[in-house]
C-alpha cells in the first residue's frame, strides 16, 4: 500500500519522552560481568528488563514476553491495512560495561550547554578541546554522569529512544507501520549475551540495533571478534627460598603482555586496523589467568593474531623453565558485512529513514561489535544505527537530548518506510 503524505513527528515531545525515560534508566545499575557464567550475569539486568516489561504492558502492548534467560521480546502490531508488511526488529541492550563503575549512576542535566568545558562533580572535566563534537549541540541540553561512574548511555540510549518511539506509535495511530518486535538483551558488553537467545521466536525479515555513537552514523561492518583465556601455571614457595624453585605466574603473564604488539593496540590503530587487547588479569605466585581480545575486519588477520598468541607462550615457557602456557580461544562474533550487503534493501531502508529525519548518513565500520553481529550470523540482517552516545565505558560519556530525540524520530521512520513503501 503506497502513501506518499510526508510524515510530521513532533520532535519536542520526542526529546522529553525519552530524556524522561533515559534518566530512569539510567540510575538502575545493571553492569555485566564477564566472568560470570549465568544469562544474565547479574542481577541488575532483571530489574531493568522487568521494568520495561511493565512500560510495555502499560502502553497496551499485550504480546510481551520476558524470558528465563532475561530476554524480552514484545511486538507492537501492524497498523489496519499494513498486517502483510515485513516485520521489523529494533533491538538494544540493558547491561553496561564493566570497564567503570556502573553503580550508583547520577545523571547531570546540563541545560543549555554553553559551549566552554563541563565540570563534574567527581573532578573530572569533558573539554570541547578534545572532545569537539560537544560545541554541535551549544545550546542544548546535554547529560553526563557525576564522573563517579560511567553514564549508561550505551545501551540506554538505545533502549529509551526504542521506548519513546514505539509509545509514539502508540499515541498516534495515524501513523502507518507493520508489526514491530521490540527486542532487549542482557550481557551485551560480555559478548555472551546472544548465546542463549530464542532466535526461531522472531517473525523480523531485519532487525536494526541502537547501539551506535555520534548522529548520522550506519553500520553495516564490524570487527572479527576473539576472546582468548591464557593460563599460566608456575611453582610457588617461600620467597625467602625461592632462588632456583619460584616460578612466578604473575612475572609470566607480565613477560607474555610485554610480546604484544604495542603498534596493534586500540590505543595506536583506528579504521579497519585490528589489535590485541589484553583486557584483564587475575591470579598469583602458582597461577594466573589473563583474557586477550582480538579484534579484525578480516577474519584471516584475527586468527593470523589468535595464532600469535601461542607463539608467545611457548616463547614465555622458553623464559621460565617449569611453567606452562596454555591458551584458550573462541570467537565471539562475526563481521556482518557480506550479509547485510546480501539484502540491500536493508540498508537502503534505513538509509532513507535517517534522510528523513533530516541527517545524511554516514556508512561507517564498528571498531567492535554488537548484539546485531550475532543477530546477522544466525540468519536476519541487522545493522546498527547511533544513538547519540559519545565517550562510551568511560567517565567523559555524554549524550545530547536531541539525539535521543532524532533516534527515536528514525525509528519511527523506518517503521513507516518498511509499511508504506514495500518491503
Amino acid at each position: 500500500m503506497a502513501e506518499s503524505v510526508e510524515l510530521s513527528i513532533d520532535r519536542s515531545a520526542l526529546e522529553c519522552d525519552a530524556t524522561e525515560r533515559f534518566l530512569r534508566y539510567v540510575r538502575v545499575p545493571t553492569t555485566s560481568d564477564r566472568q560470570s557464567p549465568d544469562t544474565p550475569s547479574t542481577p541488575g539486568q532483571w530489574e531493568l528488563a522487568r521494568h520495561l516489561e511493565r512500560e510495555l504492558r502499560e502502553l497496551g502492548i499485550t504480546d510481551v514476553e520476558l524470558d528465563e534467560c532475561c530476554y524480552l521480546i514484545a511486538r507492537l502490531p501492524a497498523s489496519e491495512g499494513y498486517e502483510s508488511a515485513p516485520t521489523i526488529g529494533l533491538m538494544a541492550h540493558v547491561d553496561t560495561a564493566s570497564d567503570v563503575s556502573g553503580e550508583g549512576v547520577r545523571p547531570q542535566v546540563h541545560d543549555r550547554y554553553d559551549g566552554r568545558p563541563i565540570e563534574l562533580p567527581a573532578g573530572y572535566t569533558i573539554d570541547p578541546a578534545d572532545y569537539p563534537e560537544l560545541l554541535e549541540y551549544r545550546g542544548q541540553t546535554i547529560i553526563t554522569s557525576d564522573g563517579s561512574t560511567l553514564l549508561g548511555g550505551d545501551d540506554k540510549a538505545g533502549v529509551a529512544e526504542i521506548m519513546a518511539a514505539v509509545a509514539y506509535l502508540v499515541e498516534h495511530p495515524e501513523i502507518s507501520h507493520g508489526e514491530l518486535e521490540i527486542i532487549f538483551t542482557p550481557d551485551e558488553e560480555t559478548g555472551l549475551g546472544m548465546n542463549r537467545f530464542p532466535k526461531e521466536k522472531l517473525h523480523s525479515v531485519a532487525c536494526y540495533t541502537l547501539d551506535g555513537q555520534a548522529e548520522g552514523l550506519v553500520e553495516a561492518e564490524c570487527f572479527n571478534a576473539y576472546h582468548v583465556k591464557v593460563s599460566f601455571t608456575g611453582t610457588a614457595i617461600h620467597l625467602g627460598y625461592a632462588r632456583g624453585k619460584l616460578v612466578n605466574a604473575v612475572s609470566m603473564a607480565a613477560a607474555f603482555i610485554g610480546l604484544l604488539p604495542r603498534s596493534e593496540s586500540p590505543e595506536a590503530t583506528d579504521g579497519y586496523y585490528g589489535y590485541y587487547c589484553p583486557l584483564e588479569i587475575r591470579g598469583g605466585l602458582e597461577s594466573a589467568t589473563l583474557d586477550v581480545f582480538i579484534r579484525d575486519h578480516d577474519d584471516e588477520i584475527a586468527k593470523r593474531r589468535v595464532a600469535a598468541l601461542d607463539q608467545f607462550a611457548r616463547a614465555v615457557e622458553a623464559a621460565f623453565p617449569g611453567g606452562t602456557v596454555a591458551t584458550e580461544s573462541r570467537k565471539q562474533y562475526s563481521n556482518m558485512f557480506e550479509r547485510v550487503s546480501s539484502e540491500p534493501r536493508v540498508m537502503q531502508k534505513l538509509e532513507a529513514a535517517m534522510r528523513a529525519t533530516g541527517i545524511e548518513p554516514t556508512r561507517h565500520a564498528i571498531r567492535g561489535g554488537t548484539d546485531g553481529s550475532r543477530l546477522t550470523e544466525m540468519g536476519i540482517p541487522t545493522p546498527n544505527v547511533s544513538s547519540g552516545q559519545h565517550n562510551m565505558h568511560s567517565r567523559y560519556e555524554w549524550v545530547a537530548t536531541p539525539a535521543l530525540a532524532r533516534s527515536a524520530e528514525l525509528v519511527i521512520q523506518l517503521a513507516r518506510g518498511w509499511a508504506v513503501d514495500g518491503g
